[in-house]
This record gives structure tokens, sequence and C-alpha cells, in this order.
């Protein structure tokens, strides 16, 4: 399974944002890494290192590698709508990610695992890919096993603070969640201009 596993609180530095959850490292050096780090920001980006930069943000806050975003923009693009705000929703309904939505993870990371271990089911049926694409109507749940749902419990304790999202209804006391609906742009409220992504796909 294809996934990033390098240094994440350098990924960060780069772009000056914390993009894999909370972190002690990037918040002690919040400036870019490498010998002249803290001068770095000073320098003016062109518009194409500026686009691929917001492109590189949204991949790794959705653990996503080039190929397999590439996909999800040629799928955008055929479909009807705005390509940006349509990528922002084929990586919003992973499924990982609504599990990371629903407090059954505290990051995207630990939901991708979570799902990848056979913790979660979709309508009933397991469902261990975490780029599975979820539907509204769709319910999302923990498995009935005790590993699993002292797992899920452990998480909803750590992840109390997260704001619930409008799209997803979430029982924590069932350890489910339904999506009610197609999230938009303002209920995902991405870290990037998705604009500058489809521009730097079309060039």
């Amino acid at each position: 399974m294809a996934r990033y596993t390098g240094p994440r609180a350098k990924i960060s530095r780069r772009f000056g944002i914390s993009l894999f959850g909370p972190s002690k490292a990037f918040e002690r050096r919040n400036f870019p890494p490498g010998q002249h780090g803290v001068r770095a920001g000073r320098k003016k980006k062109s518009e194409y290192s500026t686009a691929l930069g917001e492109k590189q943000k949204l991949r790794f806050q959705y653990g996503v590698l080039e190929k397999q975003f590439r996909g999800y923009y040629e799928e955008a693009a055929r479909r009807r709508g705005v390509t940006g705000v349509i990528l922002l929703q084929l990586l919003e309904l992973r499924l990982d990610n609504v599990v990371y939505r629903a407090g059954f993870g505290n990051t995207r990371q630990s939901a991708r695992q979570i799902v990848n271990h056979g913790h979660i089911q979709v309508n009933g049926r397991v469902v261990d890919i975490p780029s599975f694409q979820v539907k509204p109507g769709d319910v999302v749940k923990v498995v009935a096993k005790p590993s699993s749902q002292q797992l899920a419990v452990r998480m909803c304790d750590l992840t109390q603070a997260a704001a619930n999202v409008d799209w997803l209804e979430v029982q924590q006391d069932k350890l489910e969640a339904t999506v009610s609906r197609v999230p938009d742009r303002e209920d995902i409220n991405p870290l990037v201009n998705e604009q500058l992504i489809v521009e730097l796909y079309n060039r």
C-alpha cells in the first residue's frame, strides 16, 4: 500500500502550516527547514511555485501520493461543476477522512490505519480500503469487536474538542456516523486555494 512515510514536521515547516495534526516539533521551529530557514520566507515565489505548493499541501493533508492525486483531479475535471470544489469533495469523502471527521481517529493517519486494520464497516460490510468513496446515506460504523470498540472509544476521548461537521451525523454512543450530504466548500474549509491547483494542471 503506497503512502507517505517520510518526515512530517519537516514538511509542515516547509509550508508553514501543520498538515499532519498537532506537532510540538513544528510549534518549536515554525520556520522552513535548512541552513537559511529563518530567512527563506523572504524570497519571492513564482506563480508556478505557489501553485505547486498548494497542490503539495493538499496532497500531504489527505495523505495521497502524486499518481492517486492526479486521478482525483481527472475525475473532478470529468464531472459537471466547479473542478476545484469537486476535487475537494472527492478527497473529503474518502473513508479514512470520514472516520477522522467522525472522531474515530485523532489524525487522518491514525484513521487510515484504523480502516486498514478492518475496524470499520460501511453499510454493514467491513471495508479496509482508506480511499473508498462514501456517498450520502452511507452509514460508517466501528465493528462490534471489543478491541475495535475500545480503540474507537479511546480515539473519541482524544477528539472531543474537535468541531463536528454539518454533513456528517455522528452518534458517538453507537460509534457510527451517517453521511447526510456531500460537503460544501464552506464545510471543508481547505488550507489551500484549490483554483491554483486547477490552473497548475491546466498549464
